[in-house]
């Protein structure tokens, strides 16, 4: 009779912690989801504002005949700009694709600056419809782009905590759930923490 009490408990215990193990690692994979679903939004928001700058080259162009190195510039910094959301799209979480989609996304924010400021110097263009109406969009979709980037950087956040503390740190390291990096601001480019004011 007490061997079988024994073997009772035992195998009560070999389920539970079975459990246990199952609902920290679903927990984590729950998590890792989230925030990959998180930068998904980044990146839809990002393809918009990628599809809109061509349009706003497009629309300066008629106007801004002696501005072609700012509107090259524009364009660079657009393909380098995609070029880090690639290889971050490739491995959302992954500090060195965050850094470079930081990176570009900083290229292209002076970029657009700079075509800012030389569109003040162009009263017609500034007053034309289509300009008006991309300046519009590309407001929006910053907005949107700094929400789709709190809300990722809230779920990396709530990732991470899972996987550091007990006993998600234990499933962690035996599943090999890395960390994952934040989408951050430079801290030399405080201007970005706020949407861009894109006002032609």
């Amino acid at each position: 009779m007490g061997l079988t009490i024994g073997i009772i408990v035992v195998v009560v215990i070999v389920v539970l912690l079975a459990v246990l193990v199952i609902v920290g690692y679903n927990g984590l994979v729950r998590a890792r989801n989230a925030y990959k679903n998180a930068f998904a939004q980044i990146d839809v928001q990002l393809r918009r504002r990628f599809e809109l700058i061509p349009n706003l080259v497009e629309t300066a162009k008629t106007y801004m005949a002696h501005e072609r190195q700012t509107l090259e510039a524009v364009v660079a910094a657009r393909g380098a700009a995609m070029n880090g959301l690639a290889a971050a799209q490739a491995n959302p979480g992954d500090p060195a694709a965050m850094q470079q989609l930081a990176a570009g996304q900083q290229a292209l924010d002076g970029a657009l600056s700079r075509l800012n400021v030389v569109v003040e110097q162009y009263p017609d263009l500034k007053a034309s419809q289509t300009m008006m109406q991309l300046s519009e969009e590309l407001t929006s979709t910053e907005n949107r782009v700094a929400f789709a980037r709190q809300a990722y950087n809230d779920s990396v956040m709530n990732y991470n905590n899972k996987r550091e503390t007990f006993p998600g740190s234990v499933y962690a390291g035996i599943f090999n759930f890395a960390p994952a990096a934040l989408l951050e601001i430079p801290p030399e480019r405080p201007e970005m923490r706020d949407a861009p004011k894109v006002q032609f």
